[in-house]
């Protein structure tokens, strides 16, 4: 088998065999096949695309370049939760203890973030001494102990899909669907875990700014989920607007906890419920919606979702006192609120922008390497759709570094749309596939 009639082929708009791609992915990771034939195959699945049997082999093809961790120590069904990406997307860090409580055995993997602000382990580290890299061992023992553990994805997960995935994104070759849903669900079946909640992202703060691609990848994506054998579930959800109201790590964790104490922004509790109930029902903590509902709204009602989270960040090393506490939490040094500069209605936001200003305060890596301040962000006031009085605040700036400021401020006035009319409300919740 020569890699030469594999491009070839592709090119041509043929179809790959499972062996074929097998050969292709074990090849590749173990460094036979050189960057330049693997980058001229991308690209001939960019154009030519790849069916539904194509697509699974390469799914199954990179999660097994590596190991696959084995939760058969742990009793029950194990139940992980991903989310495509958006701006302000807490949602594990309340998602995560209120399913737990609810008696889900949740063991999630998860990455640290590369764009706009953390990923769910970085905005964990807000906790001090709080740690995502522990061993297998104590993952299991944890998630039996007490339902929850979230551990850093191990080097020896997927890791095709890493060298691929560093390819695709100099080659531009990331936005193809196959390419995409492989990605996930290689890392995601590696993982382990029996069931699969995936929320999937549509609008302009999204990697699928349009619906249908959205509810397309969901489909592709539940569709390899469950030919593995695992029970999947996708959540479209909107992002045409920061999800919640604070923006940056720490900002978010205190959102995520608020929510817990059964305060906090309306959308970002609605989604929890939403994600929560799919995940006790395919974790068979609830034989339907209406019981899985009742249960997530008890759990925050009584408490024992806040301690579930105490006792989660106690277990991974973290002081619990942080949850109970968040004035404990990173803090930035300055505070500056951002007028409107007219009267009208928020038309429109631009959510990659929000985004942006967080990066650009330091809340986001802009490479691998680079450091990120947990302090800073912003604090939303106005969203869609809501009135606005000329020099009525639309948001509070957290910041380290007064340039640093300046250039957020600037960039998150760009990203306001002030309209005269009030704009249609989109709904939170675009669908769920089954």
């Amino acid at each position: 088998m020569r890699m030469y009639d594999l491009i070839m082929k592709k090119k041509n708009g043929g179809r790959l065999s499972r062996e074929e791609i097998e050969y292709m992915i074990a090849e590749y990771t173990a460094g036979r096949i050189p960057d330049y034939q693997m980058s001229a195959m991308m690209m001939a699945v960019y154009f030519r695309g790849m069916d539904a049997q194509e697509t699974a082999a390469l799914t199954t093809a990179m999660a097994d370049s590596g190991g696959r961790m084995d939760l058969s120590g742990i009793a029950g069904i194990k139940v992980d939760k991903h989310s495509t990406g958006g701006v302000g997307d807490k949602t594990s860090i309340a998602l995560a203890p209120m399913a737990a409580a609810c008696g889900a055995k949740i063991a999630k993997m998860s990455g640290r973030g590369l764009g706009h602000t953390g990923g769910t382990i970085d905005k964990l580290e807000s906790f001090k001494g709080f740690t995502t890299g522990i061993s297998a061992q104590h993952f299991i023992k944890q998630v039996n102990d007490i339902g929850i553990s979230i551990m850093g994805q191990t080097a020896d997960i997927a890791p095709a899909d890493k060298k691929l995935y560093a390819l695709r994104d100099v080659t531009a070759t990331v936005d193809n669907m196959s390419l995409i849903a492989s990605s996930i669900m290689s890392k995601k079946l590696a993982s382990g875990a029996d069931a699969i909640v995936l929320d999937v992202k549509t609008g302009s703060g999204a990697f699928m700014k349009e619906e249908p691609d959205a509810f397309a990848l969901a489909r592709e994506m539940t569709t390899l989920g469950n030919l593995a054998g695992k029970k999947t579930i996708a959540v479209v959800s909107d992002m045409d607007q920061p999800l919640g109201y604070a923006v940056g790590n720490a900002l978010e964790v205190k959102e995520a906890i608020a929510a817990l104490r059964g305060e906090g922004p309306e959308d970002f509790r609605q989604l929890c419920m939403t994600l929560g109930t799919c995940m006790l029902i395919a974790g068979g903590a609830a034989a339907d919606e209406k019981e899985g509902r009742d249960k997530l709204a008890q759990v925050i009602e009584n408490g024992k979702a806040l301690d579930k989270l105490a006792e989660f960040v106690r277990a991974q090393g973290g002081d619990p006192q942080d949850v109970y506490d968040t004035s404990r939490l990173p803090e930035a040094d300055m505070a500056e609120e951002i007028p409107s500069p007219q009267s009208g209605y928020i038309g429109k936001i631009d959510c990659d922008e929000v985004g942006v200003c967080s990066l650009i305060l330091g809340g986001g890596r802009e490479t691998k390497e680079s450091a990120i301040d947990l302090s800073v962000g912003l604090v939303l006031h106005k969203k869609t759709g809501d009135p606005v009085s000329a020099g009525e605040p639309l948001a509070t700036i957290y910041a380290n570094d007064r340039e640093k400021l300046s250039a957020a401020k600037e960039r998150f006035l760009k990203a306001y749309h002030i309209s005269e009319e009030q704009p249609p409300k989109r709904e939170l919740i675009r669908g769920v596939i089954k």
